[in-house]
């Protein structure tokens, strides 16, 4: 890795770690680039300004997630299982998700929105294919699995709030989701 690229990394771990804990606008670029060791100026030569930062942060995060949490139509109980899992150990991801719901000012990711595009198309054809019960809508379904699989990471004000003890217990948590994916998505 070169120097131009370690500087680069180094700004995009510090300002995932700005922007999920301020969002875009309590964000401070001179505390980023204290962070990242660098002078506050490359992180303008890298990114234009804060909300390409902020959008490249959260684009590569979704990127990491779409890579690591495979998505299987066949198997939507599992792939929620596999989401709380993500949001359980990956907190900061979620908590800048949380950010950008509140503070996203138009900005667009197509990525994100082609994903969920995709994922939309599969589960109609899992339906089509009798594979997926048909009882829900597949952007019902997917809200669903995605409130479920996150409801307990530390962002969300509800799954801690009326259920603290199921982090506490992630394999009774994780069954309980597999079961209600499971129970929803019934042929």
């Amino acid at each position: 890795m070169g120097n131009a690229e370690a500087t680069r990394e180094r700004i995009l771990e510090a300002a995932m770690e700005e922007f999920s804990s301020y969002g875009i606008a309590g964000a401070r670029v001179d505390r980023i680039a204290k962070k990242a060791e660098c002078n506050k100026n490359m992180i303008y030569v890298y990114f234009d300004n804060k909300e390409t930062l902020f959008i490249t942060v959260l684009q590569n995060n979704l990127k990491r997630v779409y890579e690591e949490v495979t998505f299987t139509p066949k198997d939507l109980p599992g792939y929620a299982v596999k989401v709380f899992d993500y949001a359980m150990a990956n907190p900061e991801l979620f908590r800048l998700m949380a950010w950008y719901g509140l503070e996203k000012n138009n900005i667009g990711l197509t990525e994100d929105k082609l994903e969920k595009q995709m994922k939309i198309h599969e589960v109609m054809n899992a339906q089509s294919s009798g594979l997926v019960g048909t009882t829900f809508t597949p952007g019902f379904l997917l809200t669903t699995i995605m409130i479920l699989g996150t409801a307990w990471a530390p962002a969300n004000p509800f799954g801690p709030s009326f259920d603290p003890d199921a982090v506490k217990k992630p394999k009774e948590t994780r069954d309980a989701i597999f079961k209600a994916v499971s129970l929803m998505t019934k042929v």
